[in-house]
């Protein structure tokens, strides 16, 4: 199952009875059709559930009894396309829904009463995720939660909406319309918690956190990885260069605090500087240790 269909299952689970989730829901997925008897309103969906929602809300807010279509895809054998069909009170609901004017292309942002009302957002986002709506898999690695709509007015609207409740989001053109979208995982985490998608929410927080820490562990274990390379390279380039001083003039060439250094490095290849300057006679902090062998290493490139 999809991180998508487990959000859309969430939101589901609610017991929601929102105009304005409906409204959202027919705005985004729905189509209207004429016969002699007048105006049907389609509904459509790949989601069973879905469908069997957008039955249960027409049901309990209008009284309606729809009718449940499907029918199979023709490029994908395993996807059925289900239809919430309406032919009956199709102007009253779209009157009392005020989506007449969006159908007929006169306003196809989304009603001003909804925008400025966080309840009624709320349920509106809530539909309008069920219908369009899109999340990545937070495992992937990379954050992206998005709404298509077929208008850029509405999109933007969207975007707006969202940014009531302190979403950074954005709109970008999409072939056939536009997509409203978040990137950011705290984002989109607030964006479950504004729909009551709660499980979701956590599942998502859950799966960041882990992936963070493992992050956290391998930048770690790099930068330990890095340091010991670093560490044995200089320790061999100063290893051989005391070999040089060795086979050319001696130790006895080195005044005896580089001496006692160089026999060190010498025997403890392996050594770090602080485990060095732990070994020396007379107490030396790293940075005198590193002076030293600086000193070791300048002789060894004059002979």
């Amino acid at each position: 199952m999809s991180f998508t269909t487990k959000v859309k299952e969430d939101i589901l689970n609610q017991e929601s009875h929102s105009k304005s989730e409906l409204s959202a829901i027919i705005k985004m997925s729905g189509s209207l059709g004429l016969t002699s008897a007048g105006l049907t309103l389609s509904i459509t969906s790949e989601n069973a559930k879905i469908a069997r929602h957008i039955y249960a809300l027409l049901e309990s807010i209008y009284g309606i009894d729809p009718e449940i279509k499907y029918h199979q895809k023709t490029n994908l054998k395993k996807n059925r396309v289900y239809t919430v069909f309406i032919e009956e009170e199709v102007n009253d609901i779209l009157s009392d829904l005020q989506l007449a004017d969006s159908f007929f292309g006169f306003e196809t942002g989304i009603e001003p009463s909804i925008l400025d009302n966080d309840d009624k957002g709320r349920d509106y986002l809530r539909g309008a995720f069920l219908s369009t709506g899109t999340v990545r898999n937070p495992e992937s690695g990379k954050y992206q939660l998005e709404i298509f709509s077929v208008y850029q007015d509405h999109a933007v609207d969207l975007s707006k909406l969202m940014q009531k409740f302190m979403l950074d989001a954005k709109v970008i053109e999409h072939k056939n319309g536009a997509v409203t979208y978040l990137q950011k995982a705290e984002d989109i985490m607030d964006f479950l918690i504004v729909i009551g998608a709660m499980a979701s929410k956590e599942a998502f927080e859950e799966v960041k956190v882990m992936r963070e820490t493992r992050n956290d562990i391998n930048r770690a274990n790099n930068a330990e990885t890095a340091n010991i390379a670093r560490t044995i390279n200089a320790s061999m380039k100063t290893i051989n260069n005391i070999i040089k001083i060795m086979d050319t003039e001696g130790l006895d060439i080195l005044p005896v605090e580089l001496r006692q250094i160089a026999q060190i490095r010498v025997a403890h290849p392996d050594y770090s500087i602080q485990q060095i300057a732990d070994s020396l006679e007379t107490p030396l902090t790293k940075s005198g240790v590193n002076h030293r062998l600086r000193k070791i290493n300048k002789i060894a490139d004059d002979l």
